[in-house]
C-alpha cells in the first residue's frame, strides 16, 4: 500500500534578511551586503544544488548550465535543495522529501532534499546493523519519500537465501532489486526504476558497495571504491558530501556519505505506527482508536493481525524495539535541521 506523504517537519530555510526589510542589509565576508528584493528573487535564475563545497555550492540552472555560488555566512544548502539565484546571490525555496540523520556527535544533518526515492541498500557481507531496514521504510515514508531495498552483491555466497529472507518480509510493502556492481546484474532495472525527472539516493552501511553501484550506473563517474576490511568485515566511507548525479534514465542519483545506521530523526510513535513496514494490510482493517501504538491497545488492527497469524509475531517485535528506541530518543524536543 503506497504511504500517503507527510508534510516535511523542516521549515523552509531562506537567505538571512532576504524578506526583513526592517534591516535591509545582510552580512556577507565581514561587512554589509544589499538584501535581494522580492521583485529580484522572482526574476532570478531557478536551479537545483548538485554539490556542497563547504562555502559554496555548485548549482545546475534548469537552462542546464552550472555554476559555482558563494553561501553567506551561516547560509545553509544541501544537495536537492531548489534554488533561484540573483546577483550571485543564494536563495534557497522550501523543501520536502527531506532525508536526515545524527552524526556521531548527536547533531542533526540534513543529507539531501526532495527525493523522491530511497534505496536502501543491504549486501551478504557486510549485513547491516539490526532494525536498519525498518527504520531506513519509516524515515523514507514519514518523509514521503519511496523506499526500496537494494541486495547488491548477489554474486557472493548466500545471497540467495538473503534475496528470499528479504522477498518474505520486506514483498509486499516495497520494489526489491537484486543487483550486483561486479556483474552489472540488475543495474538497468535499478537505473528505469528511479523513473525520468526524480530524485534518488542510496544509503546503507559502509562496504555494501554503494558507490560501486554509482560507477556501474553511471560508467564515467569513477568514484573511489574502498576494499572491505577482512577483519571488522565493514567498509571504509568513500563518499565525504552528497553529489546529485545524472542517470542514463534521465533520473537524478544523490550519493551520500556512507550511513552507519539511522538514527530516527524528526520521528515520534504515530510515525512508526503508519509507515512501518509489514503492517500495511494489517492498517486497512484500522485500529479503534486513531492514536493506537499496536503495543496492548484493545482493538487495534495490528495485534489482531499478529493473533491471526497475519502478521509475524517477530516483525511486531521489531516494530516495539524501535518504538523503545524512539522513546529514547523522545527527550529532546524536534529540531528543523
Amino acid at each position: 500500500m503506497a504511504a500517503k506523504r507527510k508534510p516535511s517537519a523542516r521549515k523552509p530555510r531562506r537567505q538571512k534578511g532576504v524578506k526583513d526589510s526592517s534591516k535591509g542589509m545582510a552580512k556577507e565576508k565581514g561587512h554589509e551586503a544589499p538584501v535581494l528584493t522580492d521583485d529580484e528573487i522572482a526574476q532570478g535564475e531557478p536551479g537545483r544544488v548538485v554539490a556542497h563545497h563547504g562555502v559554496a555550492v555548485l548549482v545546475r540552472f534548469d537552462s542546464g548550465a552550472e555554476r559555482q555560488i558563494w553561501l553567506l555566512p551561516e547560509q545553509r544548502a544541501v544537495a536537492g535543495d531548489r534554488v533561484v539565484v540573483a546577483r550571485d546571490r543564494l536563495v534557497v525555496m522550501p523543501s520536502e522529501g527531506v532525508l536526515r540523520r545524527l552524526d556521531a556527535r548527536g547533531r542533526e544533518r540534513t543529507i539531501a532534499t526532495n527525493l523522491d526515492v530511497l534505496g536502501i541498500v543491504i549486501a551478504p557481507e557486510p549485513r547491516e546493523p539490526p532494525g536498519y531496514i525498518d527504520r531506513g521504510f519509516v524515515i523514507a515514508r514519514a518523509a514521503g519519500i519511496r523506499p526500496m531495498l537494494i541486495l547488491n552483491k548477489t554474486d557472493l555466497p548466500g545471497a540467495t537465501g538473503l534475496a528470499e529472507k528479504l522477498t518474505e518480509i520486506y514483498g509486499a510493502s516495497c520494489e526489491i532489486l537484486l543487483v550486483s556492481a561486479l556483474s552489472g546484474r540488475g543495474v538497468a532495472a535499478l537505473s528505469q526504476s528511479i523513473a525520468a525527472g526524480k530524485l534518488g539516493a542510496l544509503v546503507g552501511p559502509s562496504g555494501v558497495g554503494k558507490s560501486s553501484l554509482l560507477n556501474a550506473l553511471i560508467p564515467d563517474l569513477d568514484l573511489r571504491v574502498s576494499a572491505l576490511n577482512r577483519g571488522s568485515q565493514k567498509g571504509r566511507h568513500t563518499t565525504t558530501t552528497a553529489t546529485v548525479h545524472d542517470l542514463p534514465d534521465r533520473g537524478l542519483l544523490v550519493d551520500t556519505a556512507g550511513f552507519k545506521d539511522f538514527i530516527a530523526v524528526d520521528l515520534d510513535a504515530r510515525d512508526a505506527a503508519q509507515f512501518f513496514p509489514g503492517f500495511e494490510t494489517a492498517l486497512e482493517a484500522g485500529c479503534r482508536f486513531r492514536d493506537c501504538n499496536h503495543r496492548s491497545e484493545p482493538g487495534c488492527g495490528v495485534l489482531a493481525a499478529v493473533e491471526a497469524g497475519i502478521v509475524d509475531e517477530r516483525r511486531h517485535r521489531s516494530y516495539v524495539q524501535l518504538l523503545d528506541e524512539l522513546a529514547a530518543l523522545g527527550e529532546s524536543p524536534k529540531r528543523s535541521r
